[in-house]
């Protein structure tokens, strides 16, 4: 029944994903759903896309192994970065009319640095579309009850996923994210109850969570335990922001104070309701002793087997609607973000002058290719934890894309020689720590990366200059612009 419960409900998904295609005329309709999601949308949009696998598997158990202190990336760092880029970001990009954040490097610094922002970004989606599909390998693992292995799930929750993802592009995964968030709260909010109750309520849990010294957030050490703490929490919070799925969703709305409003309320919900699965594994702790031998084994697997072991059909169908509810919603978003930025940003750069008929036919097949190369991505990692897929991603935009999307808007004096020579600077040090065991032990290696993508941004910027903008000038420092040699 659990297993007919849940075809049925991907079948409707596909079904939802397959309606939402027929609006889909251009490549505006396709990459930003014509700029005309209303707010309820936009916020639906920007939470489910957050909440995957992540945050119902990874997030509790990393919580179980490391307490408050240990999920400070994700959730307080993620929905933080919603935060600020509702506030900060979305009012100054929803003007430009763009359909990718590449634009905005193009537009800003010229072609050079949109290619390199663009190519790691794209790069970055690796990872965390690859911890969508490994834990939809392990959602039909479980419920198969291991009929189907791991690597066949991936393929099957992958496929339903494209299907809807391929056709209608950001309207399917508008639509189904819409769907899909009132699954994850009513599912998700029914299984803790029924989880309190097991456990003699929620006071019972929270004490019990107090006693075993979990609500401890800060770090209790000197200036390195400071400094890993600070890095993990910007990792996400920062790194994030110049992500194409949260662009997508501020220029898919309807009006700038959607724009604006969206991503703030989606990020808030998205904090707040990120303890729902945390508080479920807590009361799993207590009402299965037994399920501590999965925690040396696989914490990712406390929470579904408390499900399948102690509750009825019913709520083992809401988990898992749930569960797969939020995962596919943030592989579709993930799916089609690095696909657009590839057609828009890199493919339109080798092949300039293209339609929007044959666009849109690119940004179809990218999304095909890259949907296959996560897969084999997904494969190969098979066994890595969720949570450190998901958290190893953002490393790469928070040292290389970050500080020229900030500086751009913020700072007036910021150039092309700038933004260039903080990708590189940024970029090649945080490479630098991650071959070096010794560095990156000493200090982290994506806050030495940020800090010297910050050196590159100020001294390339305030030096002579010697590198053209995007409308071909040499700025000076002193005086005004001269032309450019060539």
């Amino acid at each position: 029944m659990l297993v007919s419960f849940i075809a049925l409900y991907l079948l409707a998904s596909i079904g939802i994903g397959l309606y939402a295609a027929t609006r889909v005329k251009n490549t505006a309709d396709y990459a930003v759903a014509g700029r005309s999601l209303p707010l309820a949308v936009v916020i639906a949009t920007t939470f489910a896309t957050w909440f995957g696998s992540e945050t119902v598997l990874g997030v509790p158990a990393q919580f179980v192994k490391e307490g408050m202190g240990g999920i400070v990336e994700d959730p307080f760092g993620a929905g933080m970065c919603l935060i600020l880029v509702g506030f900060f970001f979305a009012r100054k990009l929803y003007p430009r009319n763009i359909i990718t954040i590449g634009d905005y490097y193009r537009q800003r610094f010229g072609r050079a640095v949109e290619v390199l922002c663009s190519v790691i970004i794209i790069f970055s989606y690796l990872g965390w579309v690859g911890a969508q599909v490994t834990a939809l390998g392990l959602v039909f693992n479980l419920l198969s009850q291991g009929a189907i292995s791991v690597v066949w799930g991936m393929f099957l929750g992958t496929a339903v996923v494209l299907i809807y993802t391929l056709y209608g592009g950001m309207w399917s995964v508008a639509l189904t994210d819409f769907v899909q968030m009132i699954v994850i709260t009513l599912g998700l909010l029914a299984i803790a109850w029924f989880a309190a109750d097991m456990a003699g309520g929620v006071r019972e849990v929270v004490q019990y969570t107090a006693r075993e010294g979990k609500f401890q957030f800060f770090p209790t050490g000197g200036f390195q335990a400071w400094a890993f703490f600070i890095a993990s929490a910007i990792t996400m919070m920062l790194g994030s922001v110049p992500q194409q799925d949260v662009f997508q969703r501020v220029m898919s709305s309807k009006d700038e104070k959607i724009a604006t409003r969206g991503p703030i309320i989606g990020g808030t919900l998205y904090i707040l309701f990120a303890f729902v699965p945390m508080f479920v594994v807590m009361a799993a702790l207590m009402v299965m002793p037994e399920t501590r031998g999965l925690l040396n084994d696989d914490p990712q697997k406390v929470l579904p087997t408390l499900v399948l072991d102690h509750m009825p059909v019913g709520l083992q169908v809401a988990f898992f609607g749930a569960l797969l509810s939020a995962i596919m919603s943030t592989a579709s978003a993930t799916l089609l973000a690095p696909s657009t930025t590839f057609v828009e940003n890199i493919l339109r750069n080798l092949k300039p002058g293209m339609s929007d008929a044959q666009t849109l036919k690119a940004m179809r097949i990218s999304v095909l290719v890259f949907t296959v190369c996560v897969l084999i991505y997904a494969i190969t990692m098979e066994g890595s934890s969720i949570y450190e897929l998901v958290a190893g991603a953002y490393q790469v935009p928070l040292v290389g894309a970050f500080v020229p999307l900030a500086f751009g808007v913020y700072w007036k004096r910021a150039t092309t020689q700038g933004a260039l020579l903080a990708v590189v600077l940024g970029i090649g040090v945080w490479l630098l720590f991650v071959a070096s065991p010794m560095l990156n032990q000493a200090f982290p290696q994506q806050l030495a990366g940020l800090l010297a993508a910050l050196t590159g941004m100020v001294f390339g910027s305030l030096a002579p200059q010697w590198l053209p903008d995007h409308k071909g000038y040499v700025h000076h420092y002193e005086g005004s612009p001269q032309a450019s040699a060539g």
